[in-house]
Order: structure tokens, then C-alpha cells, then sequence
């Protein structure tokens, strides 16, 4: 404990000093002492991102690049809202907000954080099955692998899963350790996320050099067009034309069905952008680095450099390298012949599945023109994506290349989530930060994630996508609870934003919640509709909640009144 007090006053020294310096020397030793916004970084690199990426630029190409960098933005501005509570006050989030603003706000951030890391962590253990069995090593835990034929798919997966998890809990609870733990722990993930990066930038520059990208297609997509939420996008226009003028049922379906998927596509990127498992990380990492309010500039300035600039260069990429790639193309596996279309063998269930769901909402057989947009349509896996590289690395290298930046990301991830879950699982139960109760708790998400490949099997890859949008519907349980308690003046007393300073932060925060809630909403009733016929019934659910939480606001002791 000690050596860890004198490595925050070194730190503290390090800011003072530099901050006198001002100019370089500061942007240095900020950079230097940079740490919980590379672990944000880690954990939104994971499977969500990477599928979220994958399907942005196959269903909307370059013109949906706008929405992952604007979803972050939005997140970034609620962490350094928690990040300033926290630093400013000392005090741990969960007990800020059940004693300030309301216990069932408190409660529900929390068991949403659980139920997101459990939710979560099961795509990215089904994600490192698929790049191991597929790309890493096929010839040993492939269909026709080593251990695959000794003891069969399931042998197969355990072996996995088994190693993953036992990695993985090496690594986090080295974090535990404090001190060099914590050191070691956030290197190792800067490391993760950088050969991430550099992956993913190594395809888009393959890609270049053959010229498939479109450069002045990417400028435009990082313009923000908001009226892509409700129309296909417009490079559809001559496949849909194909099959019927608007109006006709079968246009309109595939027209609907696209819209469909890019809301969810859309959801499910903001959702993994910043996921509200995120806002629990950010908070209780500052509190075990020992940060107080002397480093608020700092964490803002490490979310702005350690978290946005490596998610955008790297979800950026995936998302040019999809839409260059598959992006309303039908691809060279998809033999055109006779009036019909013949899929690939891996992508004949996905693509059969299409055409039989238009088949039940429209008479008549598909056209070929429906064929062709089904197949520019159908889900892809992440080993699609590394052929990219294989006319100038060839099929071994590509695989390894990008076999082990998508295996990079899922065990940056796995390890962040079974982090969270040590922290959520002390502060449910009241106990300490740290040691065995933190241990324990790691293994809660870590131990059910591991049943992943198990529960998805070979549709892992893009089930990646609806957790995310699970997690998008719990994401204003933060939001709406940060912008509360950055008000409390039981809390900040004279840390509390003054002036215009209070006015920008509230304007920042209430836009940022206000978009969350209503994209969380929307989730709500159509997912709602979906399952049960009616979209009302979700949202009568938010409204119960909203009783109960109302009824403890008006019922429960002031702040200075509650005791522990």
C-alpha cells in the first residue's frame, strides 16, 4: 500500500511539474501516465466492435463510417462526467449514487453491468473459437483437426475455452496485485490494442493498393446523415430498382428488410462504442490507480487519445475494408448460372435462410435480381474479411495476421469483462475492492462466457450483433443517472461546475442521455413487437420501473439523513 501511495505522488509531482512546463511537456507526461482509457480502448475492441464494423460497411458501405466515431463522442462525454464525480469526491459510484440520487438507479446500474459482462462475454469466447479453428489452427482444432477427430467438436471447444479462461484470469487478476500489477496489466492491453490497430490498417492498405476503396466515399461518411435510420442506403438503389418499381411487394420487402438490419447494425454499433459496462470500468479503475481531482485533465485526456483514436483507426478500417469488399457486390463464390445463384457451401444456410423468410411474406418465386441482393446481403464471417490480404500475403499469412488481431481483441475483452464483473460483484455484496471477493467475482462472467462457442455454435460471429443491442437498451440506466449526479451538491460541494461551466456540461450530458434514451426505447418497442406482437408491452416494463424508482425518490431519507 505504501509503494502504492508514493507512485501516486510521484504521478502527482510528474502533473505539477509538467503542467508548469506546459506545451510538449505536458502532452509527455500525460501520455505517459496514461492507463484507464487504454483498458476502455481493450474492452470496446472486442466482438461486438468488430462485428458491429463488419456488417456497417456490407449493409450501409462507407456511408454509415459517421456512426461509431459519433456514438463514441457521446460516451466520452458521460466517462469524463463519471470521471470528474469520481476524481473530485474520492467516492466509489455505486455508493455516490444509492446514497445521493436513488438506490434503484444505483441497484439497476449495477445489474445491468453484471448482465451485460455475462451477455458479452459469450461472443467473444464463440469469436476465438471461430479465428482458432478457422485461421490460427485448423489442422488442430478444425472440423478435421487433431483433437476435433480424437474426441470430436465439442473436445474441440473445451480445449478453447478451457485455455482462454485460464489465460485470461492470469492476466486479470495480475491486476490485482496493485501497483506493478495494475503497471503490467494496462501494458499488456496498450499492446493488444496497438497490434489491433495495426491489423486492421494493414488490410485497408491492401486494399488501397488494389484499388478497391473509394477514398472520397470514406470523407463523405464520416458526414452524419441521420435519415439513414429509416431508408436503405442509396447505393441500393440499382439492385432494388432490378427487382420492381416502388411499390411492388417484392421490392418493398427487401427495402423493409434492409432498413431493418441497419437499425439494428446501427444500435448495436453506438451500443459497443461505449457499453454501459464501460461506465462501471472507468470509474472504479481511477479509484484503484489512486487518481484524485488533481488528475481530471488527465483522464479526459487519456479517453480522448487511449480510447477514441485507436477505436475509430481501427473500427474505421473494418468498416472501409467490408464496404470495398462486399458492399451490394456479389462476390466470385457465388455462381451465377442458369437464372439462379449457387452460394458457397459455408454460406449456403445464411443465404437459403433469405430467400425461405421473403418466402413466407411474398407469393411467387424469388427473381433473380431478389437472388443477387440476397447474396450481397448475407451474414459474412470474420474469415472473409482476411482474404483482403491474401493476394499479397498469401492464404497462411492472411489467416495469421488476421486470425490473431481478432484473437487479440476477444482476449483484451474476455480479461475487461471478468474485470468488471470482480468490481460489480464486491460493491452488490458490499465487500472490498480487491482479493479473493474480487477474484471471485471475475470468474462469474468469465465461467459463463466460457459456454459460448457451446451456445452459438457456427453463428457466433454476427450473434455478436443482438447482445450488443441488449446492451444498448440498459445503456441510459448510466446516462440518466450520471446527469443526476453531477447536479448533487451533497456530493460535490464546492467541486460542483460553476457558471457556463455547469450550463456546457449539463447541455453535453442531456444531449448524450437524451439520444441514448430514445435509440433505447426505440430497441425496446421494436424488439418488444417482435417477440410478443406488441411493442407496448416493453415499454409498459420501462414504466413500472419508473414508478418504483420515482416511489423511492419520494419516500427515501434525504442524503445526510442515510446511514450505511
Amino acid at each position: 500500500m505504501a509503494d502504492a501511495d508514493q507512485q501516486v505522488e510521484q504521478e502527482r509531482q510528474m502533473l505539477a511539474d509538467a503542467n508548469a512546463k506546459g506545451g510538449g511537456a505536458k502532452v509527455r507526461t500525460f501520455m505517459k501516465l496514461s492507463g484507464p482509457g487504454w483498458l476502455q480502448s481493450a474492452i470496446t475492441l472486442g466482438g461486438g466492435s468488430l462485428a458491429s464494423s463488419l456488417f456497417l460497411g456490407i449493409l450501409g458501405g462507407m456511408s454509415l463510417l459517421w456512426v461509431q466515431p459519433f456514438a463514441m463522442i457521446l460516451g466520452i462525454i458521460m466517462l469524463s462526467a463519471i470521471g470528474y464525480v469520481t476524481l473530485s469526491t474520492g467516492e466509489r459510484p455505486f455508493q455516490a449514487i444509492r446514497n445521493h440520487v436513488n438506490p434503484v438507479m444505483a441497484w439497476g446500474w449495477a445489474l445491468a453491468v453484471a448482465a451485460a459482462n455475462i451477455v458479452w462475454c459469450l461472443p467473444q469466447f464463440s469469436l476465438a473459437n471461430g479465428v482458432l479453428s478457422q485461421n490460427l489452427l485448423p489442422g488442430v482444432l478444425g472440423p478435421e483437426g487433431a483433437i476435433t477427430k480424437a474426441g470430436g467438436a465439442n473436445a474441440s471447444m473445451a480445449a478453447v475455452s478451457v485455455s482462454l479462461l485460464l489465460i485470461c484470469t492470469i492476466i486479470t487478476w495480475s491486476y490485482d496485485r496493485g501497483g506493478w500489477g495494475i503497471r503490467m496489466y494496462e501494458w499488456v492491453l496498450k499492446a493488444m490494442v496497438a497490434f489491433i490497430v495495426i491489423c486492421f490498417v494493414g488490410v485497408v492498405a491492401v486494399l488501397t493498393s488494389r484499388g478497391v476503396i473509394d477514398w472520397s466515399a470514406v470523407t463523405s461518411g464520416l458526414i452524419p446523415k441521420f435519415g439513414q435510420f429509416f431508408r436503405p442506403a442509396d447505393t441500393f438503389a440499382p439492385l432494388l430498382d432490378a427487382i420492381g418499381a416502388v411499390g411492388d411487394p417484392a421490392r418493398e420487402y427487401w427495402s423493409n428488410f434492409i432498413v431493418d438490419k441497419q437499425q439494428d447494425i446501427i444500435f448495436s454499433a453506438a451500443a459497443t462504442a461505449v457499453g454501459i459496462n464501460m461506465t462501471f470500468l472507468f470509474p472504479y479503475s481511477l479509484l484503484r490507480k489512486g487518481w484524485t481531482k488533481e488528475f481530471r485533465g488527465l483522464a479526459i485526456f487519456d479517453l480522448a487519445t487511449g480510447m477514441f483514436i485507436p477505436y475509430v483507426l481501427a473500427t474505421g478500417c473494418v468498416v472501409i475494408a467490408s464496404a470495398g469488399q462486399f458492399h451490394t457486390k456479389l462476390t466470385d463464390d457465388f455462381v451465377v448460372s442458369k437464372g439462379d445463384i449457387t452460394p458457397p457451401e459455408r454460406l449456403a444456410k445464411p443465404y437459403n435462410k433469405l430467400l425461405d423468410s421473403r418466402g413466407k411474406k411474398v407469393s411467387g418465386d424469388a427473381s433473380l435480381a431478389e437472388k443477387k441482393l440476397a447474396a450481397t446481403l448475407v451474414n459474412r464471417k470474420a474469415r472473409d474479411l482476411s482474404g483482403a490480404l491474401e493476394p499479397l500475403t498469401g492464404r497462411f499469412v492472411a489467416d495469421i495476421v488476421f486470425g490473431f488481431g481478432v484473437l487479440a481483441m476477444a482476449l483484451s475483452t474476455i480479461s475487461l469483462l471478468m474485470l468488471i464483473s470482480g468490481f460489480v460483484f464486491c460493491e452488490m455484496f458490499g465487500l472490498p475492492q480487491g482479493g479473493w471477493p474480487h477474484r471471485i467475482g471475475t470468474l462469474v462472467a468469465g465461467a459463463i462466457g466460457a459456454t459460448g462457442p457451446f451456445v452459438w455454435g457456427g453463428a457466433s460471429f454476427y450473434l455478436a450483433v443482438p447482445t450488443s443491442v441488449f446492451g444498448l437498451a440498459l445503456l441510459p440506466f448510466a446516462y440518466i443517472t450520471f446527469v443526476l449526479l453531477m447536479n448533487q451538491r451533497t456530493l460535490l460541494g464546492d467541486n460542483m461546475p460553476k457558471g457556463a461551466r455547469r450550463l456546457l456540461w449539463n447541455v453535453l450530458m442531456g444531449s448524450a442521455a437524451t439520444i441514448a434514451t430514445a435509440a433505447s426505447l426505440y430497441v425496446i418497442y421494436k424488439k418488444s413487437n417482435e417477440k410478443f406482437g406488441n411493442g407496448w408491452y416493453g415499454l409498459a416494463g420501462v414504466g413500472v420501473l419508473l414508478a418504483i424508482v420515482l416511489i423511492v425518490q419520494f419516500t427515501r431519507k434525504p442524503a445526510g439523513q442515510q446511514t450505511e
